[in-house]
């Protein structure tokens, strides 16, 4: 013998402040600043943009780049020559590490 016992279950109401959905308007995207070509020739010469500077200048340029607007930073393409040496490569991606640079590319020209 099955006994099946209903009761009508007491109800109370319970307010509840639930988020309510914000329509946004779309991101504006911002036109990205032209990038920056970074060439270091078999002479360990650096060029920023096809003139040429030292690497102690390397670092102040970067923070200038980046302090222009941290959101929207130039690409930086670095084009190594395959003779030069892994110092001055090396100085230039602390460089642009320490000025925190989030774009950096390699690319080589033919």
């Amino acid at each position: 013998i099955i006994f099946i016992v209903t009761a009508p279950i007491m109800t109370y109401p319970i307010d509840v402040a639930l988020p309510q959905r914000v329509i946004n308007p779309p991101p504006v995207t911002k036109e990205p600043p032209p990038p920056i070509d970074l060439r270091i020739d078999a002479s360990n010469q650096v060029f920023w943009n096809n003139s040429p500077v030292s690497v102690t200048a390397l670092p102040q340029m970067m923070e200038t780049e980046v302090q222009r607007d941290p959101t929207n930073q130039p690409e930086l393409r670095i084009d190594a020559s395959s003779d030069s040496e892994y110092e001055t490569m090396a100085k230039v991606l602390a460089a642009a590490k320490n000025a925190q640079m989030m774009k950096i590319n390699f690319v080589q020209q033919q």
